[in-house]
């Protein structure tokens, strides 16, 4: 896994966020000169449990896998996070190590924007408060969806929640292996391909090349809501 460095890949993400033009010219120059990127291959950790809290974290290319050291085994579900959202905002408010570890379930690019000026963001702006506070609440619904999936539902549910919008809001065309399905779902991969097979008849999902894309938002509801009456 390569070291942090400051890229132009990053600045122009940074520029993009809904928060960025509310900026003084100043503080917006301070945040482009100052985000950094990490590089890491399939199956790296790149942010470990235990670790201190650099700061708020993005993925730039690439596809997460956040979970803690305590889960084992197949019956745990853990949180995905797609190219062009942000995770690790929980960590970086609080004054303790990172309580999760952060592995690369593809080749995968993350941004740093450094502890520093996430909390002068949070300090000086509104716009970056109101972002903030609206993703914490989506990951609060996606972590209460995770433990109820992981307690009460059934595989097909599992799959299916994994799939939905809840957690792919950035894109629909999600095209995740059925492999990484299965890490982010807890579930084997024999599981996982048994589901997948029923949504591809019901044409939920495609299925191509070892990808899973969804084509009908729709009807991928509707079978997510039987398998809770299930």
């Amino acid at each position: 896994m390569q070291a942090m460095f400051s890229a132009p890949p990053a600045q122009r993400f940074i520029a993009t966020q809904p928060w960025f033009h509310s900026l003084s010219p100043g503080l917006q120059e301070e945040v482009r000169d100052a985000v950094q990127t990490l590089q890491g291959d399939k199956g790296d950790t790149m942010l470990a449990a235990g670790t201190a809290v650099q700061g708020w974290h993005a993925v730039l290319s690439g596809l997460v896998m956040l979970h803690s050291p305590e889960a084992r085994g197949r019956h745990s579900a853990f949180l995905g996070v797609p190219d062009g959202e942000w995770f690790g905002e929980g960590s970086a408010m609080k004054p303790e190590p990172r309580r999760y570890h952060v592995v690369a379930l593809r080749e995968t690019r993350l941004l740093c924007l450094p502890l520093p000026l996430f909390s002068v963001l949070r300090d000086t702006s509104l716009a970056f408060n109101q972002y903030l506070a609206n993703h914490l609440n989506m990951r609060l619904g996606q972590a209460m969806a995770i433990i109820e999936a992981g307690r009460m539902r059934s595989p097909e549910h599992r799959v299916a929640l994994y799939l939905s919008p809840l957690f792919w809001r950035s894109t629909r065309r999600i095209l995740l292996t059925q492999e990484e399905l299965g890490h982010l779902a807890g579930l084997s991969r024999q599981t996982v391909n048994r589901v997948l097979r029923t949504l591809e008849a019901l044409r939920i999902v495609t299925l191509d090349l070892g990808r899973v894309a969804v084509v009908d938002d729709d009807a991928l509801r509707a079978y997510l809501a039987a398998t809770i009456d299930n």
